[in-house]
This record gives structure tokens, sequence and C-alpha cells, in this order.
């Protein structure tokens, strides 16, 4: 492919990511994203296939599969809890148009969720085991893994959208790294975080 084309392809698949996260899948034609992407409809049928395929390449170019999977290898409950979140905030910050799609699909249970559960199961799997292994060391108190989990995930992923509670702040907004902070400090101290010994 030259590179005209595939310059043409990324701005496709930019302008795609763009209003995906807007307007949601749904919403979204082919249209509009050629429209976004200054690009011939015909290109879509073209490169893709389909505006079903522009989704899904989306996440093949611009979810970090392979960074994420290294966290997996992570044994100790702190050392992965504190990765994981620190992972899934800097995607977060660096790409809320992903996260944005990946809540809508999620929420909405779309006929692209399976899509979704291929994406981050594996990591949600991980937290599960981080969180039987903290709690089986002594370290982790909880009564109910799959609520803990749940609310876990609640905390780190699905960060609810600030514009909306914007009127009822007086902070300024927090950066990356203080996000990070005091996220990890939320989920630690609500696990009863105890290191051994204690």
């Amino acid at each position: 492919m030259t590179e005209p084309e595939l310059d043409m392809k990324m701005k496709i698949l930019l302008a795609a990511k763009k209003l995906f996260a807007k307007n949601g899948y749904d919403a979204t034609s082919v249209r509009q994203i050629c429209e976004e992407a200054g690009a011939n409809v015909a290109l879509v049928s073209y490169y893709f296939g389909g505006k079903e395929s522009v989704f899904y390449e989306i996440f093949n170019q611009f979810f970090p599969k392979n960074k994420l999977t290294a966290y997996l290898a992570i044994e100790d409950p702190i050392v992965g809890i504190r990765a994981i979140i620190q992972a899934v905030i800097e995607l977060r910050s660096a790409d809320p148009q992903m996260i944005t799609i990946m809540q809508m699909e999620i929420i909405t249970i779309t006929p692209r969720v399976e899509k979704m559960r291929e994406l981050v199961y594996p990591l949600w799997n991980k937290v599960r085991d981080l969180l039987e292994k903290g709690r089986q060391d002594g370290i982790f108190h909880f009564e109910s893994l799959d609520t803990t989990l749940m609310f876990v995930l609640g905390s780190i992923f699905f960060y609810k959208q600030r514009e909306f509670f914007e009127l009822m702040f007086t902070e300024e907004r927090p950066d990356t790294e203080t996000l990070i902070e005091q996220t990890t400090t939320y989920v630690l101290n609500a696990l009863r975080y105890q290191r051994k010994g204690e």
C-alpha cells in the first residue's frame, strides 16, 4: 500500500474513532466518517469492507493490547493492582475516545460486545486473580470477590465523565499522576489493605 493510501486509511480510522466516541457506533454513518476524513465514501468499502470492519480496525490500531498483557505476568497483588490502575488511567488520559467507545459498547451490550470482552477480559481476570490472591495472603479484606471486582473495575475503568459533575466541584481537575495516586489510595483503602504483620 502506498503512503497516500496509508495516510487516507488512517484519516478514516481517526475520523471514525472521533465520531463513534461522540455519537456512538449506530448513530454514525459511513458518509459522516468520510466527510470528517475528507474521503470518498467508496473508500470505506475498498479499504475495510464496511463500517463494522472500520470499528474493529480501530481497536487493532489503537488499543494497546500488547502493553496491557505485560501486566498479566505480575504475581504480587499490590504491585499488580497499582500497575493496572496506572496503565488504565494513563490510557484514559492518552486516548479518551477509545475508552468512551469501549464504555458505550459495554454499558449498552451492543452486538460488538464480544470484541470488548476479547480485549478487556484478560486484564479484568487478572484483577480478579490479584484480588483473590491478596485476600488469601491476608493483605486484602473483603467479603464477595464478584462485588469487590465490580467496585474496583468501576473505580478504575468506568470513571464517570467529569464534565457532568463539573458544577459541583470546587477543586482543580487533577493531573494524570495525581489521579493515579488518588485512585490507588481509594482502591487500596476499600480493600482494607494491610501489610503482612500489621
